[in-house]
């Protein structure tokens, strides 16, 4: 008998997407549980799994566009597996590079950055490839990190890209159904709403002493870094109070105040940004917020972020400064009326009490509905947000 593999819904609105990666090819024997393909919506990349073990047989091709409820494979329930080779010697330290043995996200890294399996040293239980070996091979940090640090990063360019081959003079490739939402959400953001920027800058000092401090306790009592994002969350959350018209939405003819502090992070992934959101930042301690953005950056790189995840941000912070940006006009994310963008930290020279001296600052920048925020306030938020990281003892109560 045969099990058909549909698309399931995978959120409101959501009527179709695109399959993205195959892990498992027509012929191949799957077990229950494994996956089976990425399927890619213009909010969010799902996994889709096998029901049951058997003969795969796939009905579309990776890139195809398929709508919610399609069949995309047959599984064969009544094939049975077959019998495992057993595997040849292997040099010590090295891992066997039959595929069978990667685990669903291992596959799917090496799948989608185009790394060969056999040629990384596996460091798991019985020389198994785990997730940590391959970001080692790649020398690189994740680009889905929403932590800004002193020294700026600088991603490659997207595993997807296909790189030029010296003879033709372009490469054509269709948009994903997220970048073409993104696409479709920037353009609507600025025909929509009147986005004025505002910009600051803020003295670091005592938020990276203080954080230096309390790093080591903190990571012993919690088992995560304490990262600058939650100050400007907390920061932010403190100006938002001060200048409430920031924390509101215009809907048609009606000026909307949120009395809730639902902060979203945004973060940069391969397949494009995402805006996860952290509910009720105001109740929440540093170790709290700091677990919910890890948790959303390694959802996000995993490709496991969820449409509620998405959904309800009253407030956006976006960090470019992890990416090296010195300054940048952020667009606000709708229905909200502002948006926070943070900076690289740099050593610069300032005056202090009438002296120059060189002080570690960011530049920072609101963006805003200029129909619903007024100039005044804006420059008042943008203030709040400076003090509280300047003077941050406030902040850290909580530690």
């Amino acid at each position: 008998m045969s099990i058909e593999v549909k698309i399931p819904p995978v959120g409101e609105s959501i009527s179709s997407g695109v399959v993205s990666v195959w892990y498992k090819k027509s012929g191949d024997f799957v077990n229950a549980g494994e996956t089976l393909l990425t399927l890619e919506t213009d909010k969010v990349a799902t996994e889709i799994t096998a029901e049951k073990a058997g003969i795969l047989e796939t009905k579309v091709e990776e890139g195809q566009e398929v709508k919610i409820g399609e069949v995309v494979a047959l599984i064969d329930d009544q094939a049975t597996a077959p019998h495992e080779i057993a595997p040849a010697a292997k040099v010590a330290g090295k891992r066997s590079s039959n595929a069978d043995v990667l685990s669903p996200a291992v596959k799917r890294m090496t799948t989608e950055e185009k790394i060969d399996p056999a040629k990384i040293s596996g460091t798991g239980k019985g020389g198994r490839l785990t997730k940590g070996d391959v970001i080692a091979h790649l020398q690189t940090k994740p680009e889905a990190s929403t932590d800004d640090q002193e020294k700026p990063r600088h991603p490659k360019p997207p595993a997807s890209e296909p790189p030029a081959t010296g003879h033709e003079r372009f490469t054509r490739k269709k948009m994903s159904p997220l970048r073409r939402k993104i696409a479709a959400q920037l353009v609507m953001a600025q025909q929509t709403a009147a986005i004025l920027t505002t910009f600051n800058e803020c003295d670091m000092s005592e938020v990276m002493a203080l954080r230096k401090k309390a790093q080591e306790k903190f990571q012993a009592d919690h088992g995560l870094k304490l990262g600058f994002m939650s100050f400007f969350i907390k920061a932010t959350v403190e100006a938002l109070k001060a200048v409430p018209a920031i924390n509101s939405r215009i809907e048609g003819d009606d000026f909307i105040w949120n009395h809730y502090y639902d902060i979203g992070v945004a973060v940069g992934t391969e397949r494009g940004l995402v805006v996860p959101v952290v509910r009720d930042a105001d109740k929440k301690s540093f170790a709290e917020i700091e677990r919910d953005i890890a948790d959303y950056a390694a959802r996000a790189r995993d490709g496991k972020i969820k449409i509620e995840d998405l959904q309800g941000g009253t407030f956006t912070i976006s960090n470019g400064g992890v990416y090296g940006s010195l300054m940048g006009t952020p667009i606000l994310n709708p229905p909200q009326s502002g948006i926070l963008g943070m900076h690289a930290i740099q050593q610069r020279p300032v005056a202090v009490k009438g002296e120059v001296v060189v002080r570690p600052m960011m530049y920072l920048a609101l963006s805003y509905d200029h129909r619903a925020v007024d100039g005044k306030e804006a420059v008042t938020f943008l203030i709040k947000v400076k003090e509280a990281i300047e003077n941050p003892t406030a902040l850290l109560l909580d530690l």
